[in-house]
């Protein structure tokens, strides 16, 4: 029952990083974009949907408080300002995004930095934290914040989330932001890689276990394949299938970092069957999961049902 219940926070997990990612990234891409019309189209791209997209880290941060409570107790305690920092964040950008149509002229230019920065740091920080859980080591734990891990993991989702905005504004908003960001796509994917190698080579040890597994093996061989037909896609597909592309990669390689990390939930500090809370406990949080998750698919499809619409 343990690994169903780490199957549920690993998926809500990986449903925020591709569809919140997604929005983070718009908002990145504020500083490459000066036309205010083109930063309009591109508000309004992620205007209905941000908020469903921020539910899945709620459901994955009280799922890991209920199902798996001393890996919660550990992380939020030694990431505690990290983690703040993140929310507080994430919180100036929905207030830049949400102001910036009642906002006068002078004002908006303002509203359009503090999207991107908050944009940023909310990015980083998440890549941050996940490259200081996975390279915890046995004797000491969690790393140092400025070890190399964390902070190359943070700049390579910045790389893969602005890649992915570059991807939902080519396809929602077409031609009027097509040409640039056609252009800034060829350069993230190339940061992305880059960055993906690197933290290969310093987790050596983690994609090697990924290896072992047959999933990992299957991952392994999407991943190659997916980085090949990145730039075939960049250069002759559209940009929903560059899209689906990416998103497919991304889900891939958080398959691939599972099997590797399997069965710790924090390497050499939490397995999933001593951390994981009572059998009643999961019972009645899985029971939930299955009805809060299905009710949250459909908010967020109706969300960008009414979005694509009003396109």
């Amino acid at each position: 029952m343990a690994d169903l219940s780490a199957l549920i926070i690993c998926l809500s997990l990986l449903l925020y990083l591709l569809l919140d990612g997604t929005d983070l990234g718009v908002g990145m891409l504020f500083c490459w974009f000066h036309d205010d019309e083109q930063r309009e189209l591109m508000t309004h791209s992620i205007l209905p949907v941000w908020d469903a997209n921020e539910t899945w880290l709620v459901l994955a941060a009280g799922g890991l408080l209920a199902l798996f409570p001393p890996v919660y107790a550990v992380l939020f305690s030694k990431l505690s300002m990290p983690l703040f920092a993140m929310l507080l964040a994430l919180l100036v950008r929905a207030m830049a995004l949400e102001y910036r149509a009642q906002s006068s002229a002078r004002l908006r230019p303002w509203l359009d930095r503090v999207m991107a920065g908050s944009s940023a740091l909310a990015t980083f920080i998440q890549g941050w934290c996940a490259g200081m859980i996975i390279s915890a080591q046995p004797q000491t734990g969690l790393p140092d914040g400025l070890s190399l891990v964390p902070l190359v993991s943070g700049a390579g989702l910045m790389a893969i989330n602005s890649l992915l905005a570059c991807c939902w504004i080519g396809w929602r908003i077409g031609d009027r932001v097509q040409p640039l960001a056609s252009a800034q796509s060829w350069l993230w994917w190339l940061l992305a890689l880059m960055i993906f190698l690197v933290e290969c080579y310093l987790n050596a040890d983690l994609w090697q276990q990924s290896w072992q597994q047959p999933l990992g093996k299957v991952a392994a061989g999407v991943i190659v394949m997916l980085w090949i037909a990145l730039p075939l896609a960049l250069w002759r597909a559209g940009p929903l299938v560059q899209l689906i592309l990416t998103l497919v990669l991304i889900g891939a390689v958080f398959t691939g970092l599972l099997c590797g990390l399997y069965p710790w939930l924090v390497p050499h500090l939490f397995t999933l069957s001593d951390s994981a809370s009572s059998p009643v406990t999961q019972r009645f949080v899985l029971v939930g999961a299955a009805i809060a998750m299905p009710l949250t698919l459909i908010y967020h499809s109706w969300s960008f049902w009414v979005e694509r619409r009003a396109k």
